[in-house]
């Protein structure tokens, strides 16, 4: 599967987290948006990431060895309307260039970063993620 994994921080998060914000939404809705901020995904990226079976995003929490796997049904440019996206960042939505629309959050494998690969080096995502500031990686996971 191809997807991509992002940087996440619970800088600007509630006390509760970033995750556990989503997810109140996520039982309010069955569904939230997720934005990415700084420069835009390319919607070639959202295709690739769409037609796999199960389309879900990986997020690495910086500095903490939390990992979760954002299940997705709907990616855009656009910024979606403010009621559908998490309180704590309403009033910056302007600054995230790329919404996921998440309908459930996953903890994932504590190794799976060993086990996801960079698309463009082949890089074990764990190693590259170390050394490479990218917002975002383009990966390769392992069929479950």
């Amino acid at each position: 599967m191809r997807t991509i994994a992002l940087r996440f921080s619970n800088k600007f998060a509630p006390e509760c987290g970033t995750i556990e914000a989503h997810n109140e939404l996520i039982r309010e809705k069955g569904y939230v948006w997720y934005g990415k901020l700084g420069n835009k995904i390319a919607t070639g990226v959202f295709d690739e990431i769409l037609k796999n079976d199960e389309p879900r995003i990986l997020l690495i929490h910086s500095g903490a060895a939390n990992r979760y796997w954002a299940y997705v049904d709907k990616i855009q440019h656009v910024i979606p309307e403010k009621k559908d996206i998490t309180a704590y960042y309403r009033n910056d939505a302007d600054k995230f260039k790329t919404w996921f629309r998440v309908t459930r959050f996953e903890s994932a494998l504590r190794d799976i970063m060993s086990k996801c690969t960079v698309t463009s080096s082949g890089q074990e995502l764990g190693i590259a993620s170390k050394y490479n500031m990218s917002p975002y990686f383009k990966i390769t996971v392992p069929d479950r």
